[in-house]
C-alpha cells in the first residue's frame, strides 16, 4: 500500500500502478556515485528482514523518469501476532532544505573568507569585551597570537588613556544595540602603539533579538595621524618661524626708523650724519641679508636653482668658507682647528653652493659655541666619497630636535640668547643643498650642552675622468704637497691670519709676526723657506726687512714674496732691487700667492702681480 503524496513524489498516476513492484527498484538505482544499489544495502529491506528500525536523513530517491531528489525517510517494522511482517517507511523530499542549507553554508563560507582576508582587523567579543574569535591580521595589528588572544579582553591591548572614551559606548551598544565609531589606541607587545579606526556594531542571534557579542572593524590609520601630527608641528614651525620673523625684522627697523626720525628733526652735524648713515646701511643690509635667505630657501626647494657643476677640490671651499666665517670667529675668541687628508679631494659641484653649505655649518658651530669654545673642521676621503666634519663644544642639540633639525623653519632654544635662534631655514638650505649635489648631511649630538656634530657627504669624482677645468685657487692648494715652514710679517692681524689659515688649509707651517724686528730674530733662528712681507712696515719697512734678510746666512735663500697695497711701478722696482722673488699687490687670489710658495725656492723667473 502507499499514499497519494507517495505516488506523487515517485512519479505514479495511479495506486494500481505501484502497488505490487518492489519497492528498492523503484527507488533505489544507483548509488550517488553511479555504483550499482544492492537491495541487501536497502534500509528499508533490512528492516522488513531483521525488525530493526531505521532513520536515515539523507539518501538520493529516483522518479519513475530518472530524476534524483534528496529523501530523508525512517522505516519500522510491521509485527503481527509476533510475526514479522514487513516495514512501513515514511518519505521526506528535502530537495528545498538541502538548497537552503547549501546556500546557507555557501554564505557562510563568503562571510568567513571575508573575515579572514579582508585587509582591516576583525574581531568579535561577548558582553564584557572577551574575545572569542578574530582574523589573521587583527592579531598583527595587536601583535599577538590568536591563543594568547583568545584570554584577553578589549580593555587589556586598548590604550589606558583611551579606555574612559572607548568603556561607555560599548556598554551602551551592550545594551541597546546601538552601533558606534572610535578612534583609540592598540597598545603592541614592544610598547608601540597603533593607531586605529574601530566601527563596532552589535550582533543579535535573531531579528529583534536580544544583544549576543560585538563585533569590530578596525582599520589601521597610524599613516594618517603621523600625516596629521606632521601638519600640526608645521603650523606650529611656521606660526614660530613667522613671530621670529617678525622679531628679526622689527630688530633692525627701529634704529632706521630712529635715525629717519632724529634726521627729519634736527639739522646733523656731518660727523653725526655719517653715523646715523652708516647705522642705516648696516640695518638695510641685514634685512637685505634675511630676505636673501628667504628667496633661496624658496628657490631651492621648489626645484628651481641649477648648479653651476665643475671640479672643484674640497680644500679650496674650504678655504674659501673660512675666509667668510674668520671674523665671526675671532669676534667669540673661538679656537678652531683644521686637520686636512692630503689625498685630493675633488668633487663635481657648485663652488657658490658649496661654499654656502660649509658657511652654514661653520656659522651654526660659532653661533651656538659659548665664547672661548673650540671648532674643529676635518676633511676626510675615501675611493667613493668625500666627508666634512664640523664639530663644537657648544650647547648642543637635544635629542627630540635631531630628528627635525634639517626641516624648513625648525628652531629650538639651544642657547640663552633668543637671537640665536634664527629663522630656522639655514639647515634645511644646507640639506636641500647637500641633496642637490648628490649626498648626504646628518648631525649628531649627545645632547643638551655635550656639543655637536654635522656630517657632510659628497660623491668623490677622479680627477682623470673629468675634463679640464679652468685653473683655480683650489687647483693649487692641491698642488702644495710640499709643506713649506713660512713666516708671515704684517702688522695687520686679520689680514695676516687670514692669509695663515689659507697657508695652513694647504698643508704648510705658517707663522705669523706682526713686528718686523721680531720677525728678523725669528727667522734667524728658525730658517723658513718663504717669507710673506708687508711693504709698510712699522720700524723696519718691508724693503729694508727683505735686505736684512738677503744678507744673513740663515735666510739668504729663502723665497721672498712682497705683499703690499703700493702697487705704482715705482714701487715694484723698489721691492724687487730689495732682493723680493716676487712682488703681489692687495687683495691677492690665494691660488697666486700658493702657487709662489709652492715654486722650487731657485725659480728663476720672479712674479710681479
Amino acid at each position: 500500500m502507499c499514499n497519494a503524496a507517495f505516488l506523487k513524489m515517485l512519479g505514479f498516476g495511479r495506486e494500481e500502478d505501484a502497488i505490487g513492484k518492489k519497492l528498492h527498484g523503484v527507488i533505489h538505482h544507483s548509488h550517488p556515485d553511479g555504483s550499482d544499489y544492492d537491495v541487501c544495502d536497502c534500509p528499508i529491506y533490512q528492516t522488513a528482514q531483521t525488525g530493526m528500525p531505521a532513520h536515515v536523513p539523507d539518501e538520493l530517491f529516483f522518479r519513475l523518469d530518472g530524476s534524483g531528489f534528496p529523501v530523508e525517510y525512517r522505516v519500522r517494522p510491521v509485527w503481527q501476532d509476533g510475526q514479522l511482517q514487513g516495514a512501513v517507511c515514511t518519505f521526506v523530499d528535502i530537495s528545498e532544505r538541502k538548497r537552503t542549507e547549501q546556500a546557507l553554508q555557501h554564505s557562510q563560507a563568503h562571510v568567513e573568507s571575508l573575515f579572514a582576508q579582508t585587509g582591516a582587523g576583525v574581531s568579535e567579543t561577548d558582553l564584557t569585551g572577551k574575545l572569542l574569535r578574530m582574523n589573521d591580521r587583527f592579531c598583527q595589528m595587536v601583535g599577538r597570537s590568536r591563543e594568547e588572544l583568545l584570554t584577553w579582553r578589549m580593555q587589556d591591548y586598548t590604550h589606558p588613556d583611551d579606555l574612559p572614551r572607548n568603556l561607555p559606548p560599548f556598554e551602551h551598544a551592550a545594551a541597546t544595540g546601538a552601533p558606534f565609531e572610535i578612534e583609540k589606541r592598540f597598545v603592541r607587545p614592544d610598547g608601540t602603539v597603533m593607531w586605529v579606526s574601530n566601527t563596532v556594531s552589535p550582533v543579535r542571534s535573531a531579528l529583534g533579538g536580544p544583544v549576543d557579542s560585538m563585533l569590530a572593524v578596525s582599520v589601521d590609520i597610524s599613516e594618517r595621524k603621523r600625516a596629521e601630527e606632521a601638519l600640526r608641528e608645521a603650523d606650529r614651525r611656521k606660526d614660530e618661524f613667522l613671530a621670529m620673523l617678525a622679531h628679526e625684522l622689527r630688530n633692525p627697523m627701529a634704529p632706521i626708523r630712529a635715525a629717519a626720525d632724529l634726521m627729519q628733526a634736527v639739522q646733523l652735524e656731518p660727523e653725526r650724519l655719517k653715523r646715523t648713515s652708516q647705522i642705516i646701511s648696516r640695518q638695510v643690509s641685514h634685512m637685505t641679508d634675511l630676505v636673501d635667505d628667504l628667496l633661496d630657501v624658496s628657490r631651492v626647494t621648489r626645484g628651481l636653482v641649477t648648479l653651476d657643476q665643475t671640479d672643484l677640490d674640497v680644500k679650496q671651499v674650504i678655504t674659501d668658507a673660512l675666509e667668510q666665517v674668520r671674523r665671526l670667529i675671532e669676534a667669540k675668541r673661538h679656537h678652531l682647528t683644521v686637520d686636512l687628508d692630503p689625498a685630493p679631494a675633488h668633487v663635481l659641484g657648485d663652488q657658490k653652493r658649496l661654499v654656502q653649505i660649509l658657511t652654514n655649518l661653520l656659522n651654526n658651530a660659532v653661533k651656538y659655541t659659548p665664547a672661548g669654545g673650540n671648532l674643529h673642521l676635518t676633511l676626510q676621503t675615501s675611493p667613493q666619497q668625500v666627508r666634512l666634519h664640523v664639530a663644537d663644544n657648544g650647547v648642543g642639540i637635544a635629542p627630540s630636535l635631531q630628528a627635525h633639525i634639517f626641516d624648513l623653519f625648525a628652531q629650538a632654544e639651544r642657547s640663552p640668547d633668543r637671537a640665536q635662534g634664527g629663522l630656522g631655514i639655514g639647515l634645511a638650505l644646507v640639506r636641500s643643498l647637500v641633496e642637490l649635489h648628490g649626498g648626504t648631511v646628518r648631525c649628531e649630538s649627545a645632547g643638551a650642552g655635550k656639543g655637536s656634530e654635522f656630517v657632510v657627504t659628497l660623491p668623490r669624482t677622479a680627477d682623470a675622468s673629468l675634463p679640464d677645468a679652468p685653473q683655480r685657487s683650489g687647483d693649487a692648494l692641491a698642488a702644495s704637497s710640499l709643506p713649506r715652514r713660512i713666516l708671515i710679517v704684517d702688522d695687520n692681524n686679520d689680514a695676516a691670519q687670514m692669509l695663515a689659515m689659507v697657508l695652513e688649509v694647504a698643508g704648510h707651517d705658517v707663522t705669523v709676526q706682526n713686528s718686523s724686528v721680531r720677525a728678523l730674530d725669528w727667522a734667524r733662528g728658525e730658517r723658513p723657506d718663504v717669507c710673506v712681507l708687508d711693504i709698510g712696515l712699522p720700524e723696519i719697512d718691508g724693503n729694508a726687512l727683505a735686505r736684512r734678510l738677503r744678507s744673513q746666512p740663515e735666510t739668504a735663500g729663502a723665497t721672498l714674496i712682497a705683499l703690499t697695497g703700493y702697487g705704482q711701478e715705482q714701487d715694484r722696482l723698489q721691492a724687487m732691487a730689495a732682493g723680493f722673488d716676487h712682488f703681489l699687490v692687495k687683495p691677492v687670489d690665494a691660488a697666486a700667492i700658493l702657487a709662489l710658495v709652492a715654486a722650487p725656492a731657485d725659480a728663476a723667473v720672479r712674479t710681479q702681480m
